[in-house]
């Protein structure tokens, strides 16, 4: 005596269960190109244009002054101020925030200043003698007005400022490769 066989009918061959083809189903496109963009800004961009700005040669008779302005927290709520600098008076070029610039000067005695981008006139400054074939490294900082001799700072008046020092070669070297190169 044969016994019957259950009928399976084509559509019934390969079924799987909503668990199976959860596991096995391709990636979301969209899930996937915002896990890239995620990752592509991680990528530390400011070493990556530091190291593709190429810098010439200092040209003989002059000296070459670099200002920094480093990402850090002494920036306080400035983050978007670009303050002006200038040589004896005459403008070099604005400093935002996690950049670098130089320019490179005939040999002499400048007084260096930077715009306050606060109100506050403190007459900060840093007079340096560029000697030829030389690099100096000045750093813009944020100054709060207490550190300036004036009354602290409140929620509605922050009349801070900015200041302008000279920085050591060993300390520059190892800021310059985190800075991103700001050509004017």
């Amino acid at each position: 005596m044969e016994r019957d066989q259950p009928k399976i009918l084509p559509s019934q061959r390969c079924t799987t269960s909503e668990s199976d083809t959860a596991q096995t189903s391709s990636p979301n496109p969209i899930l996937l190109g915002l896990g890239l963009l995620m990752l592509a800004n991680l990528v530390p961009q400011t070493v990556a244009a530091a190291a593709e700005t190429q810098v010439p040669a200092l040209a003989p008779g002059t000296a070459r002054v670099w200002f920094l302005r480093s990402p850090g927290s002494l920036n306080g709520n400035v983050w978007a101020a670009e303050p002006e600098i200038y040589a004896n008076g005459a403008p070099v070029g604005d400093n935002p925030v996690g950049s670098k610039f130089y320019r490179d000067f005939r040999p002499g005695t400048y007084r260096f200043t930077v715009q306050s981008c606060g109100g506050l006139p403190t007459g900060a400054a840093d007079t340096v003698y560029l000697a030829p074939g030389t690099q100096t490294y000045l750093e813009i900082q944020w100054s709060a007005s207490w550190q300036e001799g004036y009354p602290e700072a409140g929620y509605n008046f922050a009349p801070n400022t900015f200041g302008i020092l000279t920085m050591s070669p060993q300390l520059a070297q190892a800021y310059l490769p985190t800075l991103a190169y700001h050509p004017l």
